[in-house]
């Protein structure tokens, strides 16, 4: 049975290990992301036993926008509603904001079209990183 749960405490190695799974680039930094986690606003997590198994990170500025940063659920656990989960607990959260934001990645749009999200008709992501996934 999958469990969610609010917490920001993780180990570098779960992070780790989750992040990879989806062949995120960061999951090469664990210790960055442990420390990232603590310090984002909201962050949700799924867990099959003691295996983190997705999660979910926004930031806000407290009263109308959030941003979602990540969402990621490990591969074997796709089609079991997870992401969908982790998702509304979010939209549950930031209810009473204005506008909830998330770049997605275009093999990803569908997924984010069936939760609520719109993509802007004038305006584009942009970035600076040194990341490569």
């Amino acid at each position: 049975m999958i469990e969610y749960k609010d917490i920001k405490d993780f180990t570098a190695k779960e992070l780790e290990r989750l992040f990879l799974s989806v062949e995120w680039s960061s999951g090469h930094f664990p210790e960055k992301l442990k420390i990232a986690m603590e310090n984002f606003k909201t962050v949700y997590s799924a867990w099959d036993g003691d295996k983190l198994i997705g999660m979910i990170c926004a930031m806000d500025d407290g009263i109308m926008n959030a941003y979602v940063h990540y969402l990621l659920v490990d591969p074997e656990y796709h089609g079991l509603t997870v992401g969908r989960t982790l998702v509304d607990m979010i939209k549950e959260h930031y209810k009473d904001y204005l506008r909830i934001a998330v770049i997605a990645y275009n093999d990803e749009l569908h997924f984010y079209r069936n939760c609520g999200f719109k993509e802007a008709d004038d305006a584009s992501p942009m970035f600076i990183t040194s990341l490569w996934t």
